[in-house]
């Protein structure tokens, strides 16, 4: 094997249009102390990743390699990692260490964490040849999944499950989705087959088109209101504005959980109209490990399917822009990464 391998930081970052990413070539990592070395089959293309590049999120560390919807096999093993074995097929997440000893670790909401550590934010992630990753925060991956369709799963999907568990939903609710991009489409598989009424409210025309063939109950644009009160609603779009609209839609005693890390300002809320008669606002932060677990066991269960847009590893570049512009409905998907 080469000493070397190609990956993509964020060099300056900015506009998305403006190259932010720098394509090159540097050592492959030598795995520490529990520790194994990915090779990287897939990666999925994050709006967090276009945050990162653009400068919404302020880059942890210079030169950053994004990506954290990582599909690989395991390649080479740190000293004393035992869990996993060379070949297996695992995936490597956002979550990428928590410190295991504070309040929020040891009372199972590590996702609180107080020093944790990101995939692709922290620590270097998947938009390169080899990764990295600690083998406790690892997972063992559903074989009826192909590579591409599962690296979507391992962020978008997992945080909007962890989303959709923040509306505390009751069986048969009624769910709006406001945007519909590759967390909310996988989100929406979920709640359909947990018995929800799924109301989809978003500005794009294909990605209205893909909530049809799912079979939602209704679909609009951001003029229009959902057909009726809702139990619980989940915030994708990165938009502050959406926020008293949303809230606007809860029946009594509802819940709008926002799924994004990065959200635009959020307009002035009147307590009586917004928030009174009980309707929550709530953020979602990370996830924990067993949010991880409980959507890949419910996407095997449940056989989710993950539309997916295809790029060569060595147009990252592009499959951010891509993104950017809703050039596309779904998931984008780094593939073709060996030399």
């Amino acid at each position: 094997m080469s000493s070397m391998m190609r990956a993509w930081v964020v060099a300056t970052p900015g506009p998305i249009d403006t190259k932010p990413l720098e394509f090159i070539e540097r050592p492959v990592p030598v795995p520490g102390p529990r520790e194994v070395r990915l090779r990287v089959l897939a990666c999925g293309v994050c709006r967090t990743d276009l945050h990162l590049a653009e400068g919404d999120l302020v880059p942890h560390r210079p030169r950053v390699v994004p990506g954290h919807e990582i599909v690989a096999v395991i390649d080479g093993m740190g000293p004393d990692s035992t869990e996993f074995r060379v070949g297996e097929r695992v995936g490597a997440a956002w979550l990428a260490r928590t410190c295991g000893v504070c309040r929020f670790c040891l009372s199972q909401r590590e996702n609180l964490c107080l020093e944790p550590t990101f995939t692709g934010w922290d620590v270097d992630g998947g938009y390169a040849t080899f990764v990295v990753a600690h083998e406790d925060f690892i997972y063992r991956l559903p074989e009826q999944f192909d590579d591409v369709s599962l690296a979507p799963l391992l962020c978008a999907g997992i945080i909007g499950y962890r989303a959709f568990r923040r509306t505390e939903l009751s069986a048969g609710g009624r769910l709006g989705i406001y945007g519909f991009g590759g967390s909310a489409h996988l989100t929406a598989q979920i709640a359909l087959a947990e018995g929800a009424r799924v109301h989809v409210i978003t500005r794009s025309a294909t990605s209205r088109d893909l909530a049809r063939t799912l079979g939602v109950t209704s679909v609009g644009d951001e003029n229009n209101s959902p057909p009726e009160p809702l139990d619980g609603a989940i915030l994708f779009a990165p938009v502050g504005s959406l926020v008293p609209t949303a809230l606007a839609a809860l029946d009594r005693g509802g819940v709008l959980a926002v799924a994004g890390i990065y959200l635009s300002d959020i307009p002035s809320l009147n307590y009586e109209d917004d928030l009174f008669q009980e309707r929550t606002l709530r953020s979602v932060t990370a996830n924990t490990r067993q949010d991880g677990r409980e959507f890949l066991e419910l996407a095997a269960q449940f056989n989710v399917k993950s539309t997916v847009h295809a790029y060569p590893f060595d147009q990252a570049d592009r499959a951010l822009s891509d993104l950017a512009h809703q050039r596309f409905s779904g998931a984008a998907v780094l593939v073709n990464f060996d030399r």
